[in-house]
């Protein structure tokens, strides 16, 4: 009984010290639950900004008027706040969602056998950027919803989908060194593609910092620029973006390219269409918020288009162990 009992502490201490290796000693998740792990936080990603997007457009981004508690005496939304301190609280609230994703997708990559090295910190990072984006969250209510913030706000949302898509990618291929599947000159269109990209999505934060809707009924400062304007440079590099992928779908069809970067492509070029015809619908309708939303959806989905376009231009072959521990994994995670 005495030597159970000392097993019992010997694990309580163990769980104490590293709770991560404890799991994975007393658990081995298959590879579709990796998969499954990574995928739930690249679409709790996704979530948090369209969220994020309807805290705005429902003029609620100041219904919990400071940070990290609702008001100065409550920790959460009282009645008398009504409904825009229970759409801002709720907002908040879905981070702890987020971070259960993001945890769940951590506990999952160390614990798969063999331990792959690299899917793991890419599951720290995408915690230290929720972590970095909730405090920034903070920043934006306390500055009163100021327009640089907010956009500072959504760049690091975009950066956190980013790391959680390749994450995603990872999961579904080997450790190997990547071996690409087209020409220099075919990922250099792509690499233009991807600034392009960039660049149109952080235009895009400065069509919203100048827009209309401000995220609060209160006098709130906005970018001083025309947002007309500036949307309709929006428009122009939709309008490349568009040009680039169609071009890279030709080209790819020209040198007979595998199947994965052409379709990728093909489904790019698709929700690029749907989103430049919801674009133009909310131009011209004066930005309805229900439209914008989806706006803000559709800006989520081209950006893991375009990366999924990129990560398409590689393979890695499965059954390689570049992420264990050692040696190889550092040569590993270098060229990842």
């Amino acid at each position: 009984m005495g030597r159970v009992q000392n097993l019992t502490r010997a694990d309580a201490l163990s769980a104490v010290r590293n709770p991560l290796a404890f799991i994975a000693e007393r658990w081995t998740p298959t590879s579709r639950t990796v998969q499954r792990a990574a995928l739930a936080a690249l679409v709790m990603a996704v979530v948090i900004v369209v969220t994020g997007g309807a805290v705005r457009l429902t003029g609620s981004g100041l219904g919990c008027p400071t940070w990290p508690k609702c008001t100065d005496d409550s920790l959460t939304a009282t009645s008398a706040m009504g409904f825009h301190g229970a759409i801002e609280f709720g907002n908040r609230m879905l981070t702890y969602v987020l971070c259960a994703a993001v945890g769940w997708a951590i506990v999952a990559a160390r614990s798969q056998k063999p331990w792959r090295r690299g899917l793991t910190r890419l599951g720290w990072a995408q915690f230290w950027i929720v972590m970095g984006n909730a405090v920034l969250g903070g920043i934006v209510v306390l500055v009163g919803l100021n327009p640089y913030t907010v956009a500072a706000h959504f760049l690091l949302s975009t950066a956190l989908i980013t790391v959680a898509a390749l994450m995603w990618q990872r999961t579904r291929e080997g450790d190997a060194a990547p071996r690409p599947l087209v020409g220099k000159s075919v990922q250099q269109l792509v690499w233009f593609l991807v600034a392009a990209s960039v660049l149109l999505i952080a235009v895009g934060t400065v069509v919203t910092g100048a827009g209309p809707h401000a995220g609060d009924s209160s006098e709130v400062d906005r970018i001083p620029v025309s947002w007309e304007n500036v949307a309709k440079l929006h428009a122009v590099l939709a309008w490349i973006v568009v040009t680039l992928t169609f071009a890279l779908w030709f080209v790819l069809k020209a040198v007979d390219a595998p199947r994965g970067p052409l379709g990728r492509t093909r489904d790019l070029f698709l929700i690029l269409l749907s989103q430049g015809v919801l674009g133009y619908v909310q131009y011209f309708t004066d930005l309805p918020e229900a439209l914008v939303a989806l706006h803000m959806l559709g800006s989520c989905l081209v950006w893991i288009g375009v990366l999924r376009v990129l990560l398409a231009l590689r393979e890695r072959p499965e059954g390689a162990l570049a992420d264990l521990p050692g040696p190889a994994a550092s040569s590993s995670l270098t060229r990842a």
